[in-house]
This record gives C-alpha cells, sequence and structure tokens, in this order.
C-alpha cells in the first residue's frame, strides 16, 4: 500500500481535530550544545567542541504527546519527574508547547532523566545521561494511577512509552492494561525490549528492527528472519498489530488476520533518527483514532517519520507537514 485516494485521506485527516490520546510513560528533557570543532584536544584524543548555543526539547513521553500537539489532536500526559531544577524546567517546556502538564507527578525521592547531547556541524558527538530508573513505587505509584484511571474514559486510546526508566513496571501495567481493555481503548506500546512479555494483549506495538529481533530471540537479517519475528511475536503477545520499523528499509505491518504489509523508507535526507519512534506511535494512533485502517495508520506514520528524520534532535511533525507531505502520495480515486 503506498496511497490513499484524496476524499479517504480527508476524511482522516479531518478527524485528528477530535482525537484525544493519553499518553503514559518515561519523561526525559533532552539537551542539547551546539557548537563547531576546529581542533583535537591536547588533554585526548578527543574533539574540541567550542559550544555557541545551547537548547532544550521534549524527549520520552513528552515528545510523543508533543507529537500529537502539533498534529491537531489532544494529548493528555501523565509521567514523573523529580522535584529538582530539570524537573520544573520540563515541565515549563512541556506547558510552553501547548501540552496540559496537570497530569505529571513530582517525585521528591527521584531526579529528573536529562539526555545531554553535544552536536558539531550537525553530527552528535557524545551524548551524557544523567537519570534515576527505580521502578514506581509508594505514594509516586498511586499517584500516577490515579491520574490513569481519571482521564482513561475520556481519551481515544493509550500510548505506553516505555524508555526503560522506571515508569512502565509490571505492577503499574497489571493494573492499567485490563481497564484500558474493558472500556475498550486502543492501546500502543513504543517498547523497551527487556519488557515485551509485559505487554501481552495490547493493540499494537512498535518496536525497531534490532529490538523486535533482540526481544524474540532471533537477529532479523532478511524477509525470512522478519516474518518469523513480525509473525511469531504478533501471535506469542497475542497482539492485534505489530509495526516494525526498519530504518533504510522502512517499516513492516503485520495484523492478526495473518496480512504483512511493507511501507518502504521516504525518508529524503535522515539527519538524526532521535525521537523517531516517538513520532511513528503518536501519527499511527492519532490516525488509528481518527478513523484509518491499520495499514492507512502505517502508510500515515511511515510519511510522518520521514519528514522527522529530516530534522536534528527530537521533532515533532506539524499537521501541515503531514498532510502536504501525503498529499504529494494521494489517487484521485
Amino acid at each position: 500500500m503506498d496511497k490513499i485516494p484524496k476524499k479517504r485521506l480527508e476524511e482522516i485527516l479531518s478527524g485528528f481535530a477530535s482525537s484525544r490520546v493519553m499518553v503514559l510513560g518515561d519523561l526525559m528533557l533532552d539537551h542539547f550544545l551546539w557548537g563547531t570543532v576546529t581542533r583535537i584536544s591536547p588533554e585526548a584524543p578527543v574533539p574540541v567542541v567550542e559550544v555557541n548555543d545551547e537548547t532544550i526539547r521534549l524527549g520520552g513521553a513528552g515528545n510523543v504527546a508533543h507529537n500529537i500537539h502539533t498534529l491537531g489532536a489532544t494529548p493528555v500526559l501523565v509521567g514523573l519527574v523529580g522535584d529538582d531544577q530539570h524537573g520544573h524546567t520540563l515541565i515549563q517546556a512541556i506547558g510552553d508547547e501547548g501540552v496540559d502538564t496537570g497530569g505529571i507527578v513530582t517525585d521528591v525521592d527521584r531526579s529528573t532523566t536529562v539526555k545531554t547531547r553535544v552536536v558539531a556541524h550537525s553530527q552528535q558527538v557524545v551524548r551524557a545521561d544523567r537519570e534515576d530508573t527505580r521502578e514506581l513505587a509508594g505514594k509516586a505509584f498511586q499517584q500516577i494511577l490515579e491520574k490513569v484511571e481519571g482521564h482513561l474514559h475520556d481519551v481515544h486510546a493509550v500510548i505506553i512509552s516505555d524508555y526503560g526508566k522506571g515508569v512502565i513496571t509490571a505492577k503499574i501495567l497489571s493494573r492499567i492494561l485490563p481497564l484500558a481493555k474493558e472500556k475498550g481503548k486502543f492501546v500502543a506500546v513504543d517498547p523497551k525490549e527487556s519488557h515485551f512479555p509485559l505487554y501481552r494483549g495490547v493493540s499494537l506495538i512498535t518496536p525497531n528492527q534490532k529490538e523486535a529481533g533482540q526481544a524474540y530471540g532471533r537477529p532479523i537479517t532478511d524477509g525470512t528472519s522478519l516474518k518469523e519475528v513480525g509473525q511469531g511475536m504478533l501471535q506469542r503477545l497475542e497482539l492485534e498489530a505489530l509495526l516494525i520499523t526498519r530504518g533504510e528499509e522502512g517499516m513492516a505491518l503485520f495484523e492478526g488476520d495473518g496480512s504483512l504489509t511493507h511501507f518502504p523508507t521516504l525518508a529524503r535526507e535522515v539527519y538524526d533518527v532521535t525521537g523517531a519512534g516517538d513520532t511513528v506511535v503518536a501519527s499511527f494512533v492519532v490516525a488509528r483514532t481518527a478513523g484509518a485502517s491499520l495499514k492507512e495508520a502505517a502508510l500515515i506514520s511511515n510519511h510522518a517519520a520521514g519528514i522527522a528524520v529530516a530534522g536534528v534532535g527530537t521533532t515533532a511533525v506539524t499537521f501541515r507537514e503531514l498532510a502536504e507531505d501525503l498529499g504529494h502520495f494521494t489517487e484521485d480515486s
């Protein structure tokens, strides 16, 4: 599938504005130091980056919610930050992007996850992480659960943004997934490979090729191994669908009816894949809640990913960018 009829596309896109999607997961602050390299350090064989700019962006679940917002839909973000300056900065940044911060819990016993990337000449030189990956527990666990339960009735879908930083655990999923299923919500997971068994029975998971191969126990090296891993994981986890992102090979959508659909990459130029997975799951779920079929949602998310990787750093794709890009690939009938 490479095109959507023009009238059908208009129907789907017109539904974006009424979509409400809960995003539950790990919140992260993406900190960027931008500069140039003109010499090597005399202290060690490493480049000296002369920093000329500094920016922050939303990472993890925050970036997913930001993508939902820029696509014209409404995100309901639930996550955790530490009671520190980075946490305050992250909450402020989320609010500045137009995303409601009412679902964010502050934990006095935890530090906020920060990823600092040093970029020179549009190339990432090094990344430094500060994080607390202990599993969610105690008062913070109860507060997160209450936030989810309080909003689950008024959203169309739930995205679990699992970066392995402690918010998504067996305990939280055992409470939330049955509730979502009972209420008939579409549940998608941007997964962490070590947590795959926890996702049994969700509607969709969106691993990249490496994550899928590691989780299943067989590396994906060709079409045969891709099919084995995809169909095997679909059955093992009792999923409605599985979308494996494959970098320059595009995407592969496995559906519960046994069908497999390949989507070739649409990236014109790849500058940075940071946050591309966030864009994929956000655009897929918004399209799905707007009435798209699984194949249509995958095609739309493939276009969104192609736009996202053309920028440097975590990037939120706008409704206008996506609509214009899709418009070049429509059919009149």
